[in-house]
């Protein structure tokens, strides 16, 4: 262990270590590198970032770089699961571009101090558009590709919601009165199609990635339709992206089997619509019967997310 790391919370031999940040209006702040070493090393490693409400539990995701030699890393984001403080409100920033401070400091000690010098980067949901940004900001040396699940690209709902007039009314709320709260109805259906003490497969901590998710703050919403405003503007992220997704989008009311092989939290047009304008080379995989969070979808579908991702990987990284 270097120094500043311990036994994570999902035990060993995985190690967690606070990454200190400059303070903000609510006081100290703090992001999270969750870590594991691959068995037989090939000298790579991955950095995945987390999505909306959400934080790394997704051991199962990471087992799968790390049997291909891969260290596995992933971020907690500041104000989310192991990063939360006290006085913070969780999820919370009103610049997309805030994360950027965690993300250069957690590649600085993959790339610099573990030395790995080919470094995959993975996003997941909101986590996929902050990966896709700071990717084509930063055109780190040691990114070789970028694989993103479900990526955040647009807003999803009614087309009004992303019509000019709503876009200034959320740029004018979410300025004014940035802490405001959008009113919104979240069904718990998702959480609910999740969680193994409920509907699910997984265990995760249900404070940290609630059911009935977080608030949503207009300040933040703000923040989100300006990142997703210069992803449409069109990035040039210079290596290959693999942008995974359900193929099909329901919104049920109620929970029911269909929880189960849809996204049921964004718009899969919207992703497919805007993959490409990640960068000039993008693979796009809607999988058939998948679940927002693909890589938590049903076993059977599953395997077929990690036969897609093993031949993009075979294509692009061997």
């Amino acid at each position: 262990m270097h120094t500043g790391e311990r036994t994570d919370l999902l035990g060993e031999p995985w190690v967690a270590e606070t990454i200190g940040l400059p303070p903000d209006a609510e006081g100290p702040v703090v992001a999270t590198l969750v870590s594991r070493r691959a068995e037989r090393p090939n000298g790579r490693a991955v950095l995945y970032v987390h999505g909306f409400a959400d934080y790394f539990f997704q051991t199962e995701y990471a087992q799968w770089w790390l049997d291909r030699g891969y260290d596995f890393y992933a971020i907690d984001l500041r104000k989310y699961g192991r990063s939360i403080r006290p006085h913070q409100t969780p999820t919370y920033v009103d610049d997309v571009r805030t994360y950027f401070a965690e993300i250069d400091l957690a590649w600085w000690r993959i790339a610099e101090r573990d030395g790995h010098d080919e470094i995959v980067l993975s996003g997941h949901s909101t986590g996929g558009l902050i990966a896709a940004l700071w990717a084509d900001a930063r055109r780190a040396p040691e990114l070789i590709g970028v694989v993103l699940n479900a990526p955040w690209l647009d807003l999803q709902g009614p087309a009004w919601l992303r019509s000019a007039p709503a876009g200034r009314m959320i740029d004018r709320i979410g300025r004014r009165t940035p802490m405001r709260e959008l009113k919104r109805n979240v069904s718990g259906v998702y959480g609910r199609s999740l969680h193994r003490d409920l509907d699910g497969e997984w265990d995760y901590d249900l404070t940290w990635k609630p059911v009935e998710s977080y608030p949503v703050r207009f300040g933040w919403l703000r923040a989100i339709r300006r990142a997703q405003a210069e992803l449409h503007a069109g990035l040039s992220v210079p290596v290959p992206v693999l942008v995974l997704s359900s193929a099909t989008t329901v919104h049920p009311p109620e929970f029911g089997a269909e929880a189960y092989s849809n996204d049921i939290v964004l718009d899969v047009p919207q992703i497919r619509h805007w993959a490409t304008s990640i960068g000039p080379h993008v693979t796009y995989v809607a999988v058939e019967g998948a679940m927002h969070d693909v890589i938590l979808s049903q076993p059977k579908v599953r395997a077929g997310v990690y036969d897609q991702l093993d031949r993009w990987v075979g294509a692009y990284l061997s």
